[in-house]
């Protein structure tokens, strides 16, 4: 192998301007060896390694891609190719590519090329998206707009992780300049917190990652309000019974108070409740206040209904 041609590289590429936030990818292309430097043809070629790195010379060194040949024997001018990818956008490399038979014996280094690692896609917006405020059980979107920006086909995928999700557009296939698809992400929170995470787009091996935000925020009860009570009104000195309350904004794990003083509840439905009075809170007469208190957290008005009246009037024996 060590007998064998140089090898003839040249790189295939478009060159972008550089984006902070992205793997990127070089297209390599070459000649592939035909004869060995004797002249005899060559017969047992079985792969190549395509080294590179951001110092000159890339070969030999630790960074390079095995590549498989897909003949033992090349037909003369075929062009082999291959992309290296997880580079760092923006940043020059040098490639050289080398030749390896099936003793595995390799090549001298071919002479190395250069050029600026790529992303052959742009997604928009770059800053951080904020969903805002969204309350724990709903859902809010935001779209993201991936474009092609070099030619050819750019197909892809995005995704991220909970909270947020990849509502439509997770898989995408560009193809010409300038095409371009919309991917709709959506936050959906569990939990009352401010969640962090990262949107990531992939395609023809180059990845670009975007930030998105959003906070959770607890269902709000409603302020209680109290329309009516039955009975009305009770003689005083009566037994314990109990009061029917109506009204709306009931939630479930509701309290209330007769005269100030604690009463066990029970949760009928979003507008009636069902509240033990004992005979001490009617003894005598005059005006009961009736308070409920939903759970909070409550909407801005509060947590406390508005008190509702039980008349107490006279009865035997009263004073």
């Amino acid at each position: 192998m060590s007998r064998r041609l140089t090898l003839l590289l040249c790189l295939a590429l478009v060159l972008l301007a550089a984006t902070p936030s992205g793997a990127g990818t070089l297209a390599v292309s070459w000649t592939a060896p035909v004869t060995n430097v004797n002249g005899s043809p060559l017969s047992d070629l079985a792969s190549y390694r395509v080294y590179y790195g951001t110092s000159n010379p890339p070969c030999p060194g630790a960074a390079f891609l095995p590549m498989a040949s897909s003949t033992p024997s090349p037909p003369a001018n075929q062009t082999v190719a291959a992309t290296l990818t997880g580079l760092s956008t923006g940043t020059l490399y040098y490639i050289a590519v080398t030749a390896v038979d099936t003793s595995g014996s390799e090549s001298a280094c071919s002479p190395a090329a250069s050029a600026v690692a790529r992303v052959d896609f742009a997604v928009s917006p770059t800053g951080t998206v904020n969903f805002g405020s969204v309350t724990v059980g709903n859902s809010a979107d935001q779209t993201y707009t991936v474009q092609n920006t070099v030619g050819g086909t750019v197909a892809g995928t995005a995704s991220t992780s909970a909270p947020f999700s990849i509502f439509s557009g997770g898989s995408f296939s560009l193809v010409g300049v300038g095409a371009s698809q919309t991917v709709t992400v959506r936050f959906t929170p569990t939990t009352a917190t401010t969640s962090v995470a990262s949107v990531n787009f992939t395609a023809n091996g180059g990845a670009l990652s975007r930030s998105v935000t959003g906070t959770g925020m607890a269902n709000l009860n409603p302020t209680p309000a109290i329309s009516s009570l039955t009975p009305a009104s009770v003689a005083a000195g009566g037994a314990a019974f109990t009061l029917a309350v109506n009204g709306t904004g009931f939630v479930s794990g509701i309290t209330a108070t007769v005269g100030g003083a604690v009463r066990t509840v029970s949760f009928v439905s979003g507008t009636q409740l069902r509240v033990g009075v004992l005979a001490a809170d009617v003894a005598a007469r005059g005006t009961v206040n009736v308070v409920v208190t939903n759970p909070g957290p409550c909407v801005a008005t509060g947590c406390v209904s508005n008190p509702g009246a039980l008349n107490v009037r006279p009865g035997r024996g009263s004073q």
